[in-house]
């Protein structure tokens, strides 16, 4: 049983998969390709049981249709699902945004649901 069964079957709630993000699932080789085209990248770790992951979804999508933002490529990681990612990310907790400009990790920012406070941490990577 994977985290995500664990914490749906003892908490005793039957969720339907949420569709979060429209970016694209992380893939290691999508983050490398993604990278390497020198446009920012920001990196969501969502989990579908998290509240504040629920509120910060709509707002990153919000940001990201803002032709300020609109080179910005979107990654999304699964906090139940992709445990490899995490570590390697070096993330602990859902609600996690981390914003890379090539191979550099430009800022973090963890629960924040604002979308002004979400566009001040992409604009760090201009």
């Amino acid at each position: 049983m994977n985290r995500r069964q664990a914490l749906l079957t003892l908490s005793g709630l039957l969720l339907s998969p949420l569709a979060f993000a429209a970016g694209t699932p992380f893939e290691t080789a999508a983050f490398d390709t993604a990278r390497r085209s020198g446009k920012p990248v920001l990196v969501m770790v969502y989990a579908e049981w998290c509240p504040t992951c629920r509120k910060q979804d709509p707002a990153v999508q919000q940001v990201l249709k803002q032709p300020e933002f609109a080179d910005v490529q979107l990654l999304t990681v699964d906090f139940d699902m992709q445990d490899d990612v995490l570590e390697k990310l070096k993330v602990s907790k859902q609600s996690t945004l981390l914003l890379f400009r090539g191979d550099k990790e430009i800022a973090r920012s963890t629960g924040e649901t604002r979308p002004e406070a979400i566009a001040q941490l992409l604009r760090k990577a201009r």
